[in-house]
């Protein structure tokens, strides 16, 4: 099938690759304008439009997906259907419906739980031991489709967003392939969601990050883990933000945000049950690190808690 891919993310770009080295053609990638980024404020184009590239697919960049002028260039690769993975911006039906095939969708949670835009952070820093991946047949809504397939994965004890992530994105590409196979042979039969039992996923800000040391160990370990590598979880040290990473639940008693150093170098917090030690650490203008690297530049005082 003629496919216009929709993604932005490095997420996105196995999907892509994936989609690619299939019997199904490409016709064009749709992904974010550049934009700028780093100390430099240099414009960085997408990593979905650098694999674009890569294999000389065309790619269109509004910085809006709708309006007659962009319609009309869609419609000009004549495609048949459309796949979305991460791509940020909520789609018209005009541009849902423009593909004989409609528009379907790579979402990383087993649908209806987590819909929105956060689902792996949010899965991991609840606690979730269970996930996976769902194609949905897109509508209006937000991750409201009927189901196309599914894909279950367990999360690891220790794993981050950003490790089940790359996992996800790698099945992801397999899925979608698989789903545009059935959908081609007509074997699709989508099986509607139970709304009732959905649970949501936003966006998350800096704030949410803020470590609550009162919380139990386990808590606060599954979140450090569900906010890695962004927006990162963190605490105040001396006034100034730190961040906080590779945690690992200890016996440690304590007041919560009392501080010492492991026996491995890392930093050890307690907690409102329990304790977190912490492998790498990263202060405000300095790289991410082993904790007990950081710790040699800024010993830990007698006494000393985070706020």
């Amino acid at each position: 099938m003629r496919v216009i891919f929709w993604g932005s993310p490095r997420i996105a770009v196995a999907p892509l690759e994936t989609i690619c080295g299939s019997s199904h053609r490409v016709a064009a990638v749709v992904c974010q304008p550049d934009r700028p980024k780093g100390r430099g404020r240099k414009l960085s184009a997408p990593p979905v439009k650098v694999a674009a590239g890569r294999v000389g697919i065309p790619v269109l960049q509004p910085e809006l997906p709708r309006g007659e002028e962009f319609l009309s260039r869609l419609r000009s690769f004549e495609p048949e259907i459309s796949v979305v993975v991460a791509y940020g911006h909520i789609l018209r039906p005009e541009v849902l419906e423009l593909p004989p095939h409609g528009s379907i969708n790579l979402h990383a949670s087993i649908l209806p739980a987590w819909r929105g835009a956060a689902p792996i952070q949010r899965a991991i820093a609840a606690g979730d031991t269970q996930g996976g991946l769902s194609v949905i047949q897109m509508d209006e809504g937000m991750d409201s489709g009927d189901i196309l397939a599914v894909h279950r994965m367990s999360i690891g004890e220790t794993e981050t967003a950003g490790e089940l992530a790359a996992r996800m994105s790698e099945a992801g590409g397999a899925l979608l392939v698989e789903t545009l196979n059935r959908i081609e042979r007509g074997e699709i039969e989508p099986v509607a969601q139970d709304h009732s039992l959905a649970t949501f996923a936003p966006k998350i800000n800096r704030e949410e990050g803020r470590v609550d040391w009162s919380a139990p160990c386990k808590t606060v370990a599954a979140k450090i883990r569900g906010f890695d590598p962004a927006p990162g979880a963190w605490t105040t040290r001396n006034g100034e933000p730190l961040k906080l990473f590779r945690p690992r639940v200890v016996d440690s008693s304590g007041a919560p945000g009392a501080v010492s150093q492991g026996p491995d170098g890392s930093l050890v917090v307690c907690c409102g049950d329990g304790a977190v030690a912490l492998g790498e650490l990263q202060a405000r203008g300095k790289r991410r690190m082993p904790a007990g690297d950081y710790l040699r530049g800024a010993p830990i005082t007698d006494g000393e808690k985070l706020e």
